[in-house]
């Protein structure tokens, strides 16, 4: 192993302070800059700004943007889903009150800014080692990997900005600890894992394991130590189910106790102190985080079972959950399948040289971990990678440079190092310029819902997929039933039957869930709202129940405020998954046959006939529809198209009376809508694309082809 060691053995690299800060803020500033790509892209299209800024690019920057907003103004309204008390909500508060920029401006470029932080643990590292060019290479190439650039560009507003370099200060403040050996450092790893644990209830699971492997590491290499043991006893306070203020305090505290007193604690009172650590850690949620990890809604996979009825899991539709191919595993990590497998190279061997880096396990564990349980995962392995791939380029640079002559070896080793790493950025900021994700919303979609919120009170609710819920809160300030968050089966079901079901019985459904919702936060009953509707029915059968609603005079709960409906036309590309979730039978779980519903916007049409794509053709002359092979028989052909007034024209074509397929043809949207009667009559086709709403049931609010708005006067 010795010889190993030796062989691996780079020269060291210590510049000065001034030189070794310069390089940080290279670093930085390449990281931060790198992110401005996206900005240059979108920043002269109108569409994509409002309020003189660019609009945010994730949903969920919408959650936390809805909380920043109610703290500022210093109120809300009761069972909003306002996250007044998340920390990232509380710091950009904090940023918006003290920072000269508008708050538009705060929350685009958060993400690049605290995200850019990570180099800062990266570079620590190379420098703790002794290795600043080695952790100035790394640092480069951590801020701007595909993964982690994805979760950290402009506008990715996010808790993501800050779960990476959280943990990855508390892997830096372990190998700190351990390594210097001084006692001045033995605080830095607790608290930076308590923060990391406040900031992110999932990095739980990289503090344990953080906490598991340096006992065994202590176990294995150091037993005799007593400094390690003392770095446990303040990590496992950090792992304590506790307020944050008293977990820090006790940190610093006992922190400050082994550092002044270091050599007067008697051994037996330290190792009580150990035995009671022990203790503490198992009483107050020593074990909960294996359990944790099993009911992950990213991992475990089926149907949620709530009240003995049965609904669709969301983790069912969602593609970070799913199993990833090792190219985009790669990819994600380092940039490319080379990348990747040079750096897991450099990165054993940087291991084999330094065994403390041992202790990075658990963040490099939870990224490969993305192979099973989803892309989600794969930033954690980016950092340790990137270390990786340094330590074998400036290795690799290092034995080549000695075939020079020695006049030139110096010169020759740093050019090495730079193609290494001109090698390992190019695909990545390939990437990033081919990256152009849109916003979440245009700017019309927007000044739809800024309208709305002028009209609807903040006790309102506003009925839409859960997709659009954060943007509708933020940016209306109403009530949502489903959001990014809230999307289980149970509240889902609801409204998936409200979209994909007739009028009558979606504004039934609507009434109730809405009213139900709010009697069970006012109650605290711990029901949902499906489960109240059955008992208010006297416990019918659920089948009976729905059919119930097709009753246009069914009154069953009292109205308590107004409720409107938002038909996003980009919900048609989602349509047959939000219609899965109430697409099944609720006592057993079985799922209906799948209705059809296709649209396509590849239209081509030689005269006699048009192709759909997908090897569907519709014959014009004789009104059938090909798919699959088998000729089907059109009920009735739509086309509508927008006059010179804004006004939905809609011109309707009768072919066969007998058939469930109907095809409406959007002019304005090029689009081709195939589908059968089920989904031909439900409320977001008939609302949406037709305009063909039940006055007795419905208002326009707003007929834009963007969205459209109808408020429920049931």
């Amino acid at each position: 192993m010795n010889k190993i060691q030796e062989l691996l053995n780079i020269e060291e690299k210590k510049f000065s302070i001034p030189t070794f800060i310069l390089l940080m803020l290279i670093a930085f500033a390449f990281s931060f800059a790198v992110r401005l790509i996206w900005v240059t892209q979108f920043q002269d299209i109108p569409d994509y700004s409002w309020n003189n800024e660019i609009m945010l690019n994730t949903n969920d920057g919408y959650f936390f943007a809805e909380g920043a907003r109610d703290i500022i103004s210093g109120h809300h309204q009761d069972n909003d889903l306002s996250p007044i008390e998340f920390p990232l909500a509380k710091l950009t508060a904090f940023l918006s009150m003290v920072l000269p920029i508008s708050f538009e401006t705060l929350i685009l470029y958060m993400p690049a800014f605290f995200g850019s932080l990570l180099i800062i643990p990266v570079i620590l590292v190379g420098r703790l080692l002794k290795l600043d060019h080695v952790g100035f290479v790394a640092a480069m190439i951590t801020g701007i990997v595909w993964s982690y650039y994805n979760r950290t560009m402009v506008g990715y507003y996010d808790t993501d900005l800050l779960i990476v370099v959280f943990p990855t200060f508390v892997m830096y403040g372990l190998l700190l600890s351990i390594y210097s050996q001084d006692s001045k450092t033995l605080s830095i790893a607790p608290l930076f894992a308590a923060l990391a644990i406040m900031w992110h209830g999932g990095i739980l699971n990289v503090v344990h394991a953080s906490l598991a492997i340096t006992f065994f590491y202590t176990i294995i290499f150091d037993r005799k130590n007593l400094f390690n043991y003392k770095l446990l006893i303040l990590l496992s306070i950090a792992l304590l189910t506790i307020p944050l203020s008293i977990k820090l305090f006790l940190i610093i505290v006992f922190a400050s106790v082994f550092h002044f007193f270091n050599e007067k604690i008697p051994q037996k009172m330290l190792v009580s102190l150990i035995v009671t650590a022990v203790l503490n850690y198992f009483f107050f949620g020593g074990f909960t985080w294996i359990m944790n990890i099993l009911s992950n809604a990213y991992i475990l996979r089926g149907a949620d079972l709530t009240y003995d009825l049965h609904f669709f899991a969301v983790v069912n539709t969602v593609r970070e959950a799913g199993h990833i191919p090792f190219e985009t595993f790669a990819n994600r990590i380092s940039g490319s399948e080379v990348l990747f497998i040079l750096s897991v190279i450099g990165y054993a061997l940087f291991t084999v040289r330094y065994k403390i880096l041992l202790l990075t396990l658990p963040m490099v564990g939870l990224g490969f971990f993305a192979m099973q349980g989803g892309l989600r995962f794969t930033v954690f392995a980016v950092p340790f990678m990137a270390l990786g791939f340094s330590f074998f380029a400036v290795l690799i640079s290092q034995y080549l440079s000695l075939f020079a002559a020695n006049k030139i070896q110096k010169p020759l080793q740093y050019l090495l190092i730079s193609v290494f790493t001109v090698f390992s950025l190019y695909p990545n900021i390939q990437h990033i310029i081919a990256y152009k994700v849109p916003t979440v919303f245009n700017k019309t979609e927007v000044e739809i819902l800024d309208r709305l919120g002028k009209i609807a009170s903040s006790e309102d609710y506003v009925i839409s997929w859960w997709d659009y819920g954060y943007p509708i809160r933020y940016y209306a300030d109403v009530k949502t039933i489903v959001d990014g968050g809230k999307h289980d089966g149970n509240v889902n079901f609801p409204v998936s039957f409200a979209l994909t079901n007739n009028q009558v019985a979606a504004a039934n459904m609507m009434r109730m869930d809405v009213e139900y919702t709010e009697f069970a936060y006012q109650n605290n009953i711990q029901k949902s709202s499906i489960k109240q509707m059955l008992e208010a029915t006297n416990g019918l059968h659920p089948n009976q129940f729905l059919g119930l609603l097709n009753q246009k005079d069914l009154n069953i709960t009292d109205k308590t405020r107004d409720i409107f409906l938002y038909l996003p036309g980009r919900m048609l590309n989602i349509l047959p998954t939000v219609k899965i979730f109430s697409n099944m039978d609720l006592t057993t779980g079985q799922q209906y046959n799948s209705p059809l519903f296709y649209r396509s916007t590849m239209i081509q049409d030689n005269g006699k006939q048009i192709n759909l794509g997908n090897n569907i053709i519709m014959d014009k002359q004789t009104g059938t529809i090909k798919i699959q092979g088998q000729n089907i028989r059109l009920n009735s052909m739509y086309i509508t198209q927008y006059d010179g007034s804004g006004k939905l024209q809609v011109q309707k074509q009768s072919i066969d009376p007998t058939s469930r397929f109907f095809i409406v043809y959007m002019r304005n949207h090029n689009s081709m809508l195939l589908m059968d009667s089920d989904m031909f009559n439900s409320t977001f086709i008939q609302l949406y694309a037709l305009e063909n709403y039940d006055p007795e049931l419905y208002e326009p609010v707003e007929l834009n082809p963007y969205a459209k708005v109808y408020k429920l006067l049931k």
